[in-house]
């Protein structure tokens, strides 16, 4: 394991502290607590991981598939099936290898979500990040309705030594996204990263504008690979399975970015979101910087939720 990941895993493990103790020590005490695996045992269960936002949906997967196993594998003990049940929770959420292509070839990525869940601050990381693999990246500020977007973007993109193309406050979004398509194929930029304006109350406005986008880069850029990604807070847990939702009907979603990890008990909706929309969740936040934000893994999420050291030679003591 690299130590750029080696520090994420602990960054992640500490940020998923609080979902830990809502739903891990919940989980603990039913395989410590039960002597039978009953419909009591499954119904302890059952809760538990629906109280830590893993979704009904979700949720009846993983049990449906754990009752399975325990009746194969003749399990008798509580004890006995937890591997099971990690396992399930991580087949649930598996990321297909296709979900980052658009890292290897010429793309637009538009970055949509309602305000105050990080939007501006993913697209500046993101732009960072990109930069750090040698993609040639330039960032679209579309979002030219919210006041400072604009200059906050702009820092982000000096912090990560790459270029902008923005438009002056109440500027038409499209104009900025015309601009920045037609600098972005004369520069040969490998990523154009957009930052589009969030307002989920006037759907109609925000529908409206999402096709004049859309039809802008079909027509100008129509060799580009195309990607939406929805940032969405993990605090507000159902919520935001809801606004995920709610984007996809306005655009076609091809993945979402979960932010504020670190700062939730509800880190499960991670797993509702991708089991019940069928969207993959290709990046997670757990903090401020550029390395606080990584692509999303399975396996290490679970790990990190139910405390299993990913590398033998780290023993992390529980703090």
């Amino acid at each position: 394991m690299s130590e750029e990941k080696k520090g994420f895993f602990r960054r992640l493990k500490e940020g998923l502290t609080k979902t830990r103790n809502n739903i891990v020590h919940g989980i603990d005490s039913v395989f410590n607590g039960f002597s039978n695996i009953d419909d009591d045992f499954y119904e302890e269960l059952e809760e538990i991981l629906i109280m830590g936002d893993i979704g009904v949906q979700a949720t009846e997967a993983i049990l449906e598939r754990l009752r399975e196993q325990v009746k194969e594998n003749h399990i008798k003990e509580p004890a006995d099936c937890k591997s099971f049940l990690i396992q399930n929770i991580k087949e649930q959420m598996q990321v297909q290898e296709t979900a980052y292509v658009f890292e290897e070839r010429q793309s637009v990525v538009l970055v949509i979500g309602v305000n105050g869940v990080g939007k501006t601050t993913t697209v500046g990381k993101l732009a960072g990040k990109l930069k750090g693999q040698g993609r040639r990246v330039l960032i679209a500020a579309a979002d030219t309705f919210r006041a400072a977007a604009g200059e906050q973007l702009s820092e982000w993109a000096d912090r990560a030594g790459v270029d902008m193309i923005g438009g002056s406050e109440g500027s038409d979004p499209a104009s900025v996204i015309f601009d920045a398509v037609n600098a972005a194929k004369a520069r040969n930029i490998d990523v154009l990263l957009c930052d589009t304006a969030g307002r989920l109350h006037n759907k109609k406005n925000l529908m409206e504008e999402l096709k004049k986008i859309n039809r802008i880069i079909d027509r100008e850029f129509p060799d580009a690979h195309r990607e939406n990604l929805v940032v969405l807070d993990a605090t507000t847990g159902q919520n935001a399975l809801q606004q995920a939702k709610e984007f996809g009907e306005v655009a076609d979603l091809t993945g979402i970015i979960l932010t504020k990890m670190d700062g939730t008990a509800k880190g499960g909706i991670a797993v509702a979101i991708q089991s019940q929309l069928q969207i993959p969740v290709k990046y997670i936040g757990v903090g401020e910087t550029i390395e606080d934000l990584q692509k999303f893994d399975a396996d290490q999420f679970v790990d990190a939720l139910f405390s299993v050291d990913q590398t033998a030679g780290e023993e992390e003591e529980e703090r």
